[in-house]
């Protein structure tokens, strides 16, 4: 990788392109009422993702960038549970039938906060208002640091297939530095018993860039996972926001690496795992040969959504909890961020959208071209064109950033056919960002592109 690319575009703050358009663009022009009529109108086929936001945690990771409280009264955490169950009700209601579903994904927060019976009784209100496939993959984000043995065996019950650990550095200096203390023997202790419940698919989550962090550092930890062997690896760069995240604050700037030892850690990390045997996956992901990640990466059929890489084939994401974010065929929309009035809103009977974005046919294209290059570090600007009734030349004329990144070797234009040249992947945010209309590079609303 060209340490020289890395200081010349490391330290642009560039969307991760989880959706197009990204967050920041949505509006209060797509409510409660908009919401319902796109579930009304969804065709009679098709299927859908689920995904349920648990907000809350028993402590703050100073690092964190989630939407996410600290709570200790469990009594909070069962009534935002309920809540739950009646949004589920609702937008089953506002469908009209019960529609297919292949992937279910909780996330936080802390999910496994819940009572067990809780997380029990919020499967099965799942599986009556919609048709779980039998083969769907169902998947939890867990903090090692508080799953109990009741809460694994209520989620072998339930179906649960795959979990998602986060361990982010098994360094204690930097542990200390981000407030999650998180020995290895507590993720080998609930890596061992999610296999033993037959929860075969664990993922686990690291972080570069964080406080104290090294090359050295990154490494040991990379070899203490090894040990572990989880299926995937998530390998993100620390996103340091305090002016939206306040928490954020609680970390020493001083002590965080700069963008040129940030794309050192990454590079190390890459390496090491793709050594040991796994495939790397678009920008931050890395699974096993057989891992069906990587097949599909592989037969290319790998999108992306809001958890990042999936194998998700579906067009439908719904999503349940306070801040959570769906995708329909007509856009985006996401509920109502603050806990209270999201709960205020499902409590009145109404669906709990706050905000969203309504797609045009220049959205659409752009997202598939974006969603090309996230994905395959390439895309077929001729291909994606046709399909979409538009002129490939019109759309390189608009994409004015990418004359820099092809003049310095980042990019290869071969006709139609877009590539990130192998050395310059590091920068495919760089590359997606040249085709997004909708970026303002004035506002820092995103982490740093390296």
């Amino acid at each position: 990788m060209r340490t020289d690319l890395a200081a010349s575009y490391g330290e642009e703050r560039l969307p991760r392109y989880t959706s197009y358009p990204t967050a920041p663009h949505f509006s209060p022009a797509v409510g409660a009422d908009t919401y319902a009529r796109w579930l009304s109108e969804l065709p009679a086929n098709a299927s859908a993702s689920l995904y349920l936001h648990v907000p809350f945690c028993r402590e703050m990771c100073w690092y964190c960038g989630c939407h996410t409280q600290i709570v200790r009264r469990d009594g909070l955490i069962a009534a935002y549970q309920g809540t739950l169950r009646s949004e589920i009700a609702e937008v089953a209601n506002t469908i009209g039938r019960r529609i297919k579903v292949e992937h279910i994904h909780f996330g936080g927060g802390t999910p496994t906060i819940m009572a067990p019976e809780a997380f029990a009784e919020l499967m099965a209100a799942m599986r009556h208002a919609f048709f779980v496939l039998p083969s769907a993959e169902i998947a939890v984000e867990i903090d090692p640091r508080t799953l109990a043995a009741e809460m694994v065996e209520a989620m072998r019950l339930s179906g649960v297939n795959r979990a998602s650990l986060g361990v982010q550095s098994f360094d204690p200096v930097v542990q200390r530095a981000i407030n999650r203390v998180q020995s290895f023997e507590q993720t080998a202790s609930v890596v061992d018993m999610l296999q033993r419940a037959g929860i075969k698919g664990i993922n686990f989550d690291l972080i570069y860039g964080l406080p104290h962090q090294t090359i050295a550092s990154c490494l040991d930890t990379v070899r203490r996972s090894l040990a572990l062997a989880p299926a995937r690896f998530s390998v993100f760069g620390y996103a340091h926001v305090p002016d939206f995240k306040k928490h954020q604050r609680m970390i020493n700037e001083y002590h965080l690496p700069d963008g040129l030892a940030r794309h050192d850690q990454a590079c190390a990390i890459a390496n090491a795992l793709k050594e040991a045997g796994y495939v790397q996956i678009g920008l931050d992901h890395f699974a096993r040969p057989d891992d069906a990640m990587a097949v599909a990466f592989e037969q290319g059929t790998l999108r992306r959504n809001f958890q990042g890489y999936t194998t998700d084939q579906g067009e439908v994401l719904l999503g349940f909890g306070a801040s959570a974010i769906g995708h329909l065929p007509q856009g985006y929309v996401q509920n109502e961020v603050q806990i209270g009035a999201y709960q205020q809103s499902i409590a009145d009977g109404c669906l709990a959208t706050a905000k969203g974005y309504e797609l045009t046919d220049d959205d659409r294209l752009r997202a598939d071209i974006i969603e090309r290059i996230m994905c395959e570090f390439g895309a077929d600007l001729g291909d994606i064109c046709a399909r979409h009734g538009a002129d490939p030349e019109g759309i390189l004329r608009s994409a004015s950033r990418l004359k820099p990144l092809i003049s310095d070797g980042v990019v290869r234009l071969d006709g139609g056919r877009l590539a990130v040249a192998n050395d310059s992947r590091f920068l495919v945010r760089s590359v997606a960002a040249a085709f997004d209309a909708h970026l303002d590079p004035g506002k820092q609303l995103h982490s740093r592109a390296v």
